[in-house]
Formats: structure tokens, C-alpha cells, sequence
């Protein structure tokens, strides 16, 4: 199986491709005559680069790489792991021989065996995420000059006191080679700007507004105007903030909502993606985001949400941040249906979670934010479809008598079984009679998982459709990171109860 042939020109490790094949052939040849039943090596090298600027002066800069090499064998029922940053053939055999030794170590202690689903090999892979400029190549006093410029901007517009200007980059390489005979190498890139402005009134009151721009699997372009319309968003900002500024506080009460995916992103990723994970539907796994209410009894017949409602897991989509051509257990990238006509359908998982649930087979969702890190299930892109002959956005807001337009991911709060919620927002439009008459401030939208999402009457066509996403979700103890997108259409939802924050909060 080949996914796009790329030349990868810019990684150090990259440019040693002899050598890290000899580490990885290394590794197997080990851990094969040690015993290994099964065995994988990833050799990694990830550049993080962050860059902040407050009004417009550099307040911090990060360039690190970290680069590695991981074993994973399965010997005597057991599993074990070990990984080094020396990145020699004795190393990457010496680390092979002792992840054997840990499988044998733990191996008395397991009350059952441990076993991945079976997947077979894929051959040779060679996969690139669409980009024409890998962001962390970009020296950074380009970087900081664009950044000055545009808060410069910002600063000098009515009413902007503040402005914060945020850069997130990242650029991954990996050499991934397991005993069943896939050998994938795989090169993807990140970017995520931010811009955030803050405005005082002359009574000490304020309001904050960010771009709306996602991040996304794309290289420096983004910035340049590819994929995202920069100066006009830019533009428009401060006078949004001066109006959010002005506006009357929310009053509380039943509303419809038309959410547009720049907020309906987050609700996504709360409700449904972790809630999908069918490592925490059977418990295994609690850490940060808690267990789920969804559980594989209920596989078939929870009635999720409306019969507009179809969600799928993607590892393909393109810009997606948690796309891949192959996982870190050698399964290829697909895409499955996670919520059809509203009916729960499908979960999330690995190799390990699917032996233990029976399953024939894992849809691709393990991944390590290290070399030096165990691969465990990781969320896919996990996205709510469009309707293909949907209304947009301006035809959902037409159908409200008295609602709420709401733009922009801000603060948000779930409990642990993924059911009860309260989201805020950037931006909150007052409808009235089908129309957008102004914005109000201090409103959030509280609801169950299962009420809200059984309330949306209508999603949007194709043209109101966004992948959005996050660079920072948590899991697992000891904790790792991941990247991942969600897609959403605007979506109108009928009778949702809305707080006002400021006199729930007694200020």
C-alpha cells in the first residue's frame, strides 16, 4: 500500500532514511530472537515551535525537537514497551530486549492475556499531509515581523486596548515498522494562529474576542491566505469587540440556537468524541475526560440524537489534525460511521480495546505524542455530516422567531460520564423574526448530550461546512497530547435553555 509518495526534505532525521531503516531492521531482528510474538519500532522526530506576542512585543519563543526510538513487543501473554533517545543500532537493539523483558516481567501478574485483533501487514507506506511550506522551517524573525504587523494593526484600531497574538507549529516525522511487514514513513505538519483582542471602557468594564480561524494540517500558506481569509477576519475584528462591548447582558431563558461550527466544534469533541472512545465506554479508562454514558450495551439502540444527526470517525480527511496513513499499531486510516439517523452505531478504538470487546478489527485509532510513549486509543477526527441539498446558514437563521446565532469556542464544562454540559461562546446574536438584530453578552447553552443533540431540527448543506479542532486533548496517565479535528455544518436546534453567566456567577 502506497498513500502519497512524498520526498521528505526538511526532517533531520528525515534525511537519514539508510539509517533509520537499519535502526528499525535492528529492533525487529531483537526482539524476534528474543521471543516476540509480535513487535513494533517507531523512530520519531517532532518540532514544537510557539510563539506569543503581547501588543505586539515578543513575549516568549519555544523551538525544540524531540526525537526517539520506541519498542513494543507482546511476549508470554504480556505487553511491554521501552524506548531511548540514543539513536544507534546497539541502542534500538539493547531497547527491543528490554521491552521483552518487561512483557516477561508483567506476564506472572496478568489474570489474562494480552492480545492485539489481528491487522495485517500493509507493505511499504510513504504518506504527506497536504502542505506546500513546512511551518517550523520558517525562521522565526518572518514569523515574529508578521505577527508585530498584524497586532500593530489590531492596536491601532477604535476601541482595541489589548492584543495577543499566538503561533503554534509542529512538524512530525515518523518511521513506523512492525513484524507483520508494514513499513510506513510518514510526514505531517500543523499550524494554529491566534489573535485575541481585549477592550476596557472608560467605567473599567471589558470584553475579549478571538479569531475564528481553526487549526489545521497545513504548512506557513495558511497564513498567507490558503485556507483562511486573514485580512478580512482581521479587519473586522475590532469592530465586533466595541459592539460585544456594548451589548446587553443575555436574558436567561428557552432559546433556538443556530450554532455555527466554530463553536458546534467543541460540543463535538466533548459529547460525542470522548464519549466514543470504547476504551472509557467500558471503563478502562478515566483519566481527564471521565468514563461514558454511551456503553456498548446500548450499541444499535441509544437514541443519540435526531434522525438528521450522522457522525463519523475520519483518519483520511485531509488538513485533519489526527489524519494518517497509518496508526501507531499498523492499521491504515479510515473512516467509519460513529452516529447514524441518530442511533449510536460504532466507537472508537485500538487493537488491545477491540481484542477486548470482541471486535474484528480496530478502525485505526492509536497513536503516541512521543517516541518515548506507549501508543494508546486516541480520538479521530470525529465530525457531524452536512446535509447535501442542507439550507445555509442564512436560511436556518430565517426559521427562528427568537434565538441565539453563536460563534466562536470559549469556556466549557462536562461531567464525567460526557452527559451534562454548559458551553460559552465568542459570540452570541440576538434572532429576532428570522433576523440577526445585535449581539448580547454572557450567555452559555446547558443541556444533556443526548436532549441537545435530540433537539437539532436541521443541519447545513455542504457550503456551511468547517473542520475545526484542537492541538491540546488530553489522555492516559502519565498524560499525553494529541491533535485532532471535528467538522461540523451550522445546525439549528430548537428549545435550549440558556444562562446568563454573569448572574449565575453573582457578579
Amino acid at each position: 500500500m502506497v498513500t502519497s509518495r512524498v520526498a521528505f526534505v526538511d526532517a533531520t532525521l528525515a534525511n537519514q532514511l539508510d539509517l533509520v531503516d537499519s535502526l528499525s531492521d535492528a529492533a525487529l531482528s531483537d526482539a524476534a530472537a528474543g521471543g516476540a510474538s509480535e513487535a513494533s519500532v517507531r523512530i520519531e522526530e517532532i518540532r514544537t515551535q510557539t510563539l506569543v506576542l503581547r501588543d505586539g512585543v515578543v513575549e516568549t519563543t519555544l523551538d525544540q525537537v524531540e526525537s526517539g526510538l520506541g519498542v513494543r513487543v507482546i511476549a508470554e501473554g504480556s505487553s511491554g514497551f521501552a524506548a531511548t533517545v540514543e539513536l544507534g543500532r546497539d541502542a534500538a537493539a539493547l531497547v527491543a530486549r528490554q521491552a521483552i523483558e518487561g512483557a516477561r516481567l508483567v506476564a506472572p501478574a496478568r489474570n489474562t492475556r494480552f492480545e492485539l485483533v489481528n491487522e495485517p501487514g500493509h507493505g511499504e507506506v510513504e504518506y504527506s499531509s497536504t502542505f506546500r511550506t513546512d511551518p517550523t522551517t520558517v525562521a522565526m524573525t518572518d514569523k515574529i515581523a508578521l505577527l508585530e504587523e498584524w497586532s500593530r494593526k489590531l492596536l491601532a484600531a477604535r476601541g482595541v486596548t489589548h492584543v495577543t497574538a499566538e503561533l503554534r507549529a509542529v512538524s512530525e516525522f515518523k518511521r513506523y515498522a512492525d513484524s507483520a511487514g508494514t513499513v510506513a514513513r510518514q510526514r505531517r505538519v500543523r499550524i494554529h494562529p491566534v489573535f485575541e483582542v481585549v477592550a476596557v471602557s472608560d467605567e473599567g468594564d471589558f470584553e475579549t474576542m478571538r479569531t475564528l480561524a481553526p487549526p489545521v494540517g497545513r504548512g506557513w500558506e495558511y497564513l498567507e491566505g490558503d485556507g483562511w481569509d486573514w485580512q478580512s477576519e482581521l479587519a473586522a475584528l475590532p469592530e465586533l469587540l466595541t459592539q460585544k462591548l456594548a451589548s446587553p447582558s443575555v436574558a436567561s431563558g428557552s432559546y433556538d440556537l443556530v450554532i455555527d461550527p466554530t463553536n458546534l466544534w467543541l460540543t463535538i469533541h466533548e459529547s460525542i468524541g470522548h464519549a466514543t472512545e470504547l476504551d472509557r465506554a467500558l471503563g478502562y479508562e478515566a483519566a481527564y475526560a471521565g468514563t461514558s454514558f454511551a456503553t456498548p450495551d446500548r450499541l444499535g439502540s441509544l437514541q443519540y440524537g435526531s434522525a438528521v444527526m450522522q457522525v463519523t470517525g475520519d483518519r483520511t480527511v485531509e488538513h485533519g489534525l489526527a489524519t494518517i496513513a497509518i496508526d501507531d499499531e499498523g492499521v491504515d486510516g479510515q473512516r467509519f460511521d460513529l452516529i447514524r439517523d441518530g442511533v449510536l452505531v460504532g466507537f472508537q478504538l485500538d487493537r488491545s480495546v477491540a481484542s477486548i470487546a470482541g471486535a474484528e478489527r480496530s478502525n485505526g485509532c492509536a497513536f503516541a505524542d512521543s517516541p518515548l510513549h506507549v501508543p494508546i486509543q486516541r480520538m479521530a477526527n470525529v465530525s457531524l455530516q452536512p446535509a447535501p441539498k442542507g439550507p445555509t446558514t442564512d436560511e436556518l437563521i430565517s426559521g427562528v422567531a427568537r434565538g441565539l446565532f453563536v460563534e466562536g469556542n470559549n469556556s466549557w464544562s462536562i461531567d464525567m460520564q460526557r452527559y451534562n454540559f454548559q458551553f460559552t461562546g465568542q459570540r452570541f446574536w440576538l434572532i429576532e423574526h428570522g433576523r440577526i438584530t445585535g449581539q448580547v453578552r454572557d450567555a452559555a447553552y446547558q443541556a444533556t448530550t443526548t436532549d441537545f443533540w435530540g433537539s437539532m431540527e436541521a443541519v447545513g448543506g455542504p457550503t456551511t461546512y468547517l473542520l475545526n479542532g484542537a492541538f491540546n486533548c488530553g489522555k492516559a496517565q502519565p498524560g499525553q497530547v494529541a491533535a485532532v479535528s471535528h467538522g461540523a455544518p451550522s445546525a439549528l436546534f430548537r428549545s435550549v435553555k440558556v444562562l446568563n453567566t454573569k448572574a449565575e456567577s453573582g457578579r
